[in-house]
């Protein structure tokens, strides 16, 4: 079990973390825009041209199966559940996505055209990115750790968000 930290370490510890964090910050950011501007670049070698990286999220996040709009929302972490139901709509018209109502939920499928397009995008995928992170990696990335480093940093942004909004509204 870990000793509480005295409240000296734990300032101390905060000024040599913070300029570090910074740099972490601004990393993910970029790495944000990279895999932003691959998606719409591996999007666009399908014949997917036209549609933001959310609206290609959500139509990958319905291919995992039937969802429903709050389920998108969840999944991707999007509060703004207009932005959301904007890309279903817009995905919608272009015959990617179909609606079903069960019950009184909605529930939102790829259509064979949407299914067609996520096949062509993870095989566009597999040829070029995960194809280099192999040959640069030699398999010795660890990536089921960084997807759970990066679980858990999600979950302490929220709670400081939280925190930091909680305090501003006392």
């Amino acid at each position: 079990m870990n000793k509480p930290v005295e409240e000296k370490e734990l300032a101390d510890l905060v000024e040599r973390l913070a300029p570090i964090m910074t740099q972490f910050e601004l990393a993910m950011i970029v790495a944000k825009h990279a895999q932003e501007q691959w998606g719409l670049r591996c999007a666009a070698a399908t014949g997917m041209k036209g549609y933001s990286p959310v609206d290609l999220l959500v139509l990958h996040m319905v291919g995992y199966g039937s969802k429903r709009l709050a389920d998108i929302c969840f999944a991707l972490n999007v509060e703004d559940t207009h932005v959301v139901s904007y890309a279903l709509k817009k995905l919608q018209r272009a015959q990617l996505v179909e609606s079903q109502k069960i019950g009184k939920d909605t529930f939102f499928v790829p259509t064979t055209e949407g299914r067609s397009f996520i096949a062509d995008y993870k095989t566009v995928r597999k040829r070029f990115l995960i194809r280099a992170l192999a040959r640069f990696s030699g398999g010795e990335l660890e990536l089921e750790q960084l997807t759970e480093m990066l679980r858990v940093l999600s979950g302490l942004y929220e709670q400081a968000a939280r925190s930091a909004e909680n305090s501003v509204a006392a």
